[in-house]
């Protein structure tokens, strides 16, 4: 087991390194940073920016896709397949096709210690404050306060 912790992180500092090489200063990311396999980072547009604080942990097959700017806070944690976009396609021009009407955005800021399930897709615009948990399968349109719990785009109390 610590030979295959090792292997994932070694692996991921040397995607880290690779990421800073191609996005540069758009691609900002603090200490022990890990992700497994299939992760996926984007970052489109001279002013779009990705942030990763301090301890954060992505599990298999997530992708983060930046086309304005997405911050994660420190110690937080995804699971399997979570997807996070600061943007979407323009689609209102029915005259135009949509992969030609181009794309609108807002921020995303992810707060520290965060846990976000398995399955999860975040949509632009979204701040998830500190200390929150987002259960599985959620889509995240909203703002979601501190402490909170959300199933379901629902908060079931606070922490």
């Amino acid at each position: 087991m610590i030979l295959l912790k090792l292997y994932f992180h070694l692996k991921a500092y040397f995607y880290l390194f690779l990421y800073k090489i191609i996005y540069g200063k758009s691609f900002q990311f603090g200490k022990k940073v890990t992700f497994r396999k299939g992760f996926t980072l984007i970052i489109e547009g001279k002013e779009a920016e990705v942030s990763i604080s301090d301890g954060v942990f992505f599990n298999n097959y997530c992708s983060v896709c930046s086309m304005n700017k997405i911050e994660i806070g420190k110690n937080t944690i995804f699971g399997e397949n979570v997807k996070i976009y600061d943007h979407n396609h323009n689609y209102k021009n029915t005259s135009v096709l949509i992969k030609n009407q181009g794309f609108n955005s807002k921020p995303i800021i992810i707060g520290e210690n965060c846990w976000v399930g398995s399955n999860v897709v975040i949509l632009k615009g979204v701040k998830i404050g500190d200390n929150s948990v987002i259960g599985a399968g959620c889509v995240v349109f909203k703002d979601v306060e501190p402490g909170s719990v959300i199933v379901n785009q629902q908060s079931l109390r606070n922490i």
